[in-house]
């Protein structure tokens, strides 16, 4: 069994905590008793006690007064906590329901093959990605912890908290860049005629066929859509060897205008991203069914749907295809970015996430199918004009959406201005629900480390060097910057961290430990599956595809061309500065330790410190009964 059964021995007396002024003060130890009010030992499964937890620091939780704008630090009394418990719920389904689902899905999709990628991603979604949200869920909500702090449980893997902030950080900057792409497309939706509806000769080549019409394709012809999206909105180059050119001004003002709607959902923490929840997580699958009715009543809809569901059992032996559902599923979930952590860690006690894990998972598993009908409705729609196969025909990559999308509404026979402005607002909502929740475990971590700094100085400063980073995607070379991006930052990086993360908790503080604390938490018993996932197949096969992956290493390339080596370069820069968090913090960690000798440091930073538990003094005085009550 990877765990191990910590108990407090029946002569171990735990002090109780004195309460010193009021509740934003925290409490004190006692000063009469040597002895800090924290379980200090615990039990393996055959009776023998070992310490595994650190003495806290004299002056745990709040001997002073600590502030994070309006986020207390330690204080789990006054911690920030949703307005009502359905705005976690919206929050998490606006986080995880967003772009990973509606736009990078279908391209992932369609990239591996259709049919032959769905069976891999539903098998991953039930025994790793739905796992891995509960138990990430569960780590903020019992601790009361951000993404960082909450590796107090582990402090040798506290690195896996910074480096995941980076992976997200990575993200974020080109998440706000496809929203700026979805403002620049909503104004242009009150054009009297839709502009990517027929080829205007100043941007459309010889190959170029309107959208909208009814005419002889060849099979070197190309929708307005595609050419539009190409040549008029990002005017992409054929390739970054002379460089990715200058920012495109109006795409630049788009994204000011994302960072700016960004800034002010976030500025005041869950109450204001809670209210904006109710419409970012519900609002998109008005239009998403809506443009789904549209796509399958068009002609070669059909086949384009049958490409999708259409499996193609020999690409299951593919770890490339497993690769890529794996990292497709911790998009589409937020899982692994430290988001769910953080917002959880929001959570009262007692909320039920084992019910909430369950609601979020499914209706993002539903979601991701209901974009994967509809944009392959959609190719199959064009699959029939262009008289070609549903693979061939339009190119891959991040803006299959941007293509396929406005196609399908150049196509609606009425008002499609209408539709066009519906969708590009429900795109650009997925994009605030999806960088609101992800930024904010970045403004989390911060404030965690700097207190004292206002919290909307913080957030201030994020969205500004946000949107200074996200000018390298709005140039004529920022489709290429974003792909690689997302292999080695949004891909890779979590990728690696996932594994330490579900190692940390089941291997080293115990998988028995972590049912135990779930079960005083939520009253609940964990079945099998749960810890069949956590215990072995998450570990064991994410870690058997990765070795395969760096063995038979295949790097990424944008519309079937290579990249320079120094980009190569800078994406493994990029994942080794995540990575390396871990070796970094470790050494941090054991240095601060306390320990007589080098090896009792080390065997310390492997325990779980004294102030890891439940903040509030009720739960944790609770917590320390419920685990003496385990002998």
């Amino acid at each position: 069994m990877p765990s191990k059964s910590y108990d407090l021995p029946a002569s171990t007396s735990i002090p109780k905590a004195t309460l010193h002024g009021n509740s934003n003060k925290g409490f004190h130890q006692d000063e009469a008793s040597a002895e800090p009010p924290y379980p200090m030992q615990m039990k393996n499964g055959g009776g023998q006690v070992n310490p595994v937890f650190e003495d806290p620091p004299p002056d745990y939780p709040g001997s002073k007064d600590t502030v994070v704008g309006d986020l207390p630090e330690e204080d789990g009394e006054d911690r920030q906590q949703w307005s009502h418990p359905i705005e976690f719920l919206l929050s998490c389904i606006a986080m995880s329901v967003g772009l990973g689902n509606v736009w990078r899905f279908p391209t992932t999709a369609y990239e591996n093959g259709g049919g032959a990628f769905l069976i891999p991603y539903l098998i991953v979604l039930t025994f790793i990605g739905r796992p891995l949200y509960f138990m990430e869920l569960a780590m903020g909500q019992f601790s009361s912890y951000g993404s960082v702090k909450v590796w107090k449980v582990v402090p040798a893997i506290k690195g896996v908290g910074f480096g995941q902030m980076i992976g997200t950080w990575s993200v974020v900057t080109y998440y706000c860049s496809l929203m700026a792409l979805t403002v620049f497309y909503f104004i242009q939706s009150f054009n009297t005629v839709l502009p990517w509806t027929y080829c205007n000769p100043e941007w459309a080549d010889e190959n170029c066929v309107d959208s909208a019409g009814n005419f002889t394709y060849t099979n070197v012809s190309q929708s307005s859509s595609e050419q539009y999206f190409n040549k008029f909105v990002l005017k992409k180059i054929d390739n970054i060897d002379d460089g990715i050119g200058l920012p495109d001004w109006r795409l630049a003002l788009c994204l000011l205008f994302s960072w700016i709607v960004l800034f002010f959902t976030l500025v005041k923490g869950v109450k204001s991203s809670g209210k904006v929840a109710y419409f970012t997580a519900l609002f998109p699958y008005v239009v998403l069914f809506t443009l789904l009715g549209r796509g399958v009543s068009l002609p070669g809809a059909v086949e384009g749907i049958i490409y999708f569901i259409n499996p193609q059992w020999h690409m299951l032996a593919d770890p490339n295809v497993w690769y890529a559902a794996v990292t497709q599923s911790f998009f589409s979930l937020s899982v692994g970015f430290g988001a769910i952590i953080t917002f959880s860690s929001y959570n009262g006690f007692t909320q039920n996430i084992y019910r909430d894990a369950w609601i979020i998972s499914l209706a993002d598993t539903l979601t991701s199918l209901l974009a994967g009908f509809t944009i392959f409705s959609i190719l199959g729609n064009l699959a029939h004009e262009l008289d070609a196969d549903v693979k061939d025909v339009v190119r891959g990559g991040s803006g299959l959406a941007f293509i396929s999308y406005p196609d399908a509404l150049a196509k609606f026979d009425w008002v499609p201005q209408l539709f066009a402005v519906l969708f590009f607002l429900m795109l650009f909502t997925l994009g605030v629900g999806s960088a609101a929740g992800l930024t904010g475990n970045i403004i989390t971590v911060i404030c965690d480390q700097f207190p004292k700094i206002k919290k909307v100085y913080i957030t201030l400063g994020i969205c500004v060097s946000g949107f200074l980073l996200g000018l390298v995607y709005v140039t004529p070379g920022g489709q290429w910057i974003l792909d690689l991006v997302d292999y080695f930052g949004g891909g890779f990086i979590i990728y690696v961290l996932v594994i330490v993360e579900t190692v940390g908790i089941n291997y080293i503080y115990g998988m028995n430990n972590f049912i135990r604390d779930m079960k005083f938490m939520l009253g609940v018993d964990l079945g099998i599956y749960w810890k069949f996932c956590w215990a072995f197949f998450i570990p064991v096969s994410l870690t058997g595809i990765l070795l395969y992956i760096l063995i038979d290493l295949r790097l990424p390339t944008f519309d079937g061309q290579e990249y320079p080596e120094i980009a190569y370069t800078c994406g493994w820069i990029l994942s080794g500065v995540a990575v390396g968090m871990l070796p970094i913090w470790f050494t941090h960690a054991v240095y601060i330790a306390e320990g007589s000798t080098f090896s009792e440091k080390v065997k310390s930073v492997f325990r779980p410190k004294g102030t890891w538990g439940p903040k509030k003094m009720k739960n944790r005085k609770e917590w320390e009964k419920y685990i003496q009550n385990q002998q």
